[in-house]
């Protein structure tokens, strides 16, 4: 004997078609966010206020600003600026990746002086290790290749007041304190991969150097880039401290023009533009390498300020001759640079993964 349920009746609206709401006929009223706009119509206010004191006030003196700009003594201080960075910077990052690979190296005595090396140079503040190299002399009057453990160079002598110059000495200061700071961007950067990837390129036979440069530094390089970058911008203001030994870099250049003139504050903002100017180059240069190392990991890549520029303008440009809108630009697939593999373990089966371009 079978029974059923009985049929559920259909539901029918009973409210009166009087009663109904045509969606269509709903106004949409957006929300208003009060505080948002009050805190930028704040925030606005300050800047022009900001904006229009730096016009007025003439204690700025704006045409001593623009007397020393470009002066010879400003232009030379900022060569110097721009090559103890380029420099020390490529010798601190070549020396910090030496450093990050030793930290990882499976050898405790290695991985140990690595760290000691970081520790040490961490420790001691930049400016006195810039006047330790510039003072090598007092410690350590000759330089040589001799006899271990003895004072008898029969190879080679040099005098170290003569070797180690004052540009000499702020490269070392800043080379070798960059290298520490480098050294854990770098190992970082490594660890921040996966180690499946190390397994699985090992698994494949792929050599040693090939693994590091062809598969885990190109995928480290998207953690390295912000992190490096802010150093070699730090580093830019960081050579300023090499003053202490009388270097003529862009800050000590404007030193000693107000310190003849007595106009300190239009000289400073000389070395402020200057600064900014360099940094927001560096900031640029930043944002084009992090979309390149983002070939292999974003889908597609996000549009430039130029490809932006450009869209917007053919968009005004197809309004004011009314025509249609052109879609907006569909970014482009990003090809992946290098190769990235993977491996996953499921049981007993193993399998490898891999994308390239």
């Amino acid at each position: 004997m079978t029974t059923t349920a009985p049929a559920t009746p259909a539901r029918t609206d009973t409210a009166p078609a009087a009663d109904r709401i045509d969606l269509g006929t709903v106004a949409v009223v957006p929300t208003r966010h009060w505080w948002r706009w009050t805190l930028s119509g704040l925030l606005l206010f300050v800047v022009a206020q900001f904006a229009w004191n730096l016009v007025t006030n003439d204690r700025y003196m704006w045409g001593t600003f623009a007397q020393y700009f470009f002066s010879e003594p400003v232009l030379i201080g900022i060569g110097y600026t721009l090559e103890l960075t380029a420099i020390s910077a490529a010798l601190g990052f070549i020396l910090g990746t030496l450093i990050a690979l030793g930290r990882l190296s499976r050898s405790p005595l290695v991985s140990s002086l690595a760290w000691g090396y970081i520790w040490f140079f961490r420790s001691v503040p930049l400016v006195v290790q810039i006047i330790v190299w510039y003072n090598l002399g007092y410690l350590y009057p000759t330089l040589g290749l001799g006899t271990p453990f003895t004072t008898d160079f029969w190879i080679v002598e040099f005098p170290t007041v003569q070797l180690i110059s004052a540009f000499a000495a702020a490269i070392l200061g800043l080379g070798l304190h960059q290298a520490a700071y480098s050294a854990e961007i770098m190992r970082g950067g490594l660890i921040s991969v996966d180690p499946g990837q190390y397994e699985a390129a090992a698994a494949l036979g792929i050599p040693a150097s090939r693994r590091l440069f062809r598969i885990i530094l190109p995928q480290a390089m998207r953690s390295i880039v912000p992190n490096a970058t802010n150093e070699v911008i730090g580093l830019v203001k960081g050579a300023s401290v090499v003053f202490v030994i009388a270097i003529p870099e862009l800050f000590y250049a404007v030193q000693v023009i107000y310190n003849r003139n007595s106009r300190v504050i239009p000289l400073l903002l000389v070395a402020v533009v200057w600064y900014a100017i360099i940094t927001t180059i560096l900031s640029i240069g930043q944002y084009y390498i992090e979309r390149y190392y983002a070939r292999g990991s974003a889908r597609a890549l996000p549009p430039t300020p130029l490809q932006r520029a450009r869209a917007w303008v053919s968009t005004q440009w197809a309004r004011l001759g009314d025509g249609p809108v052109p879609p907006p630009e569909r970014p482009r697939y990003a090809p992946a640079d290098s190769v990235s593999v993977g491996l996953t373990s499921n049981g007993n089966d193993t399998k490898f993964g891999g994308t390239g371009a």
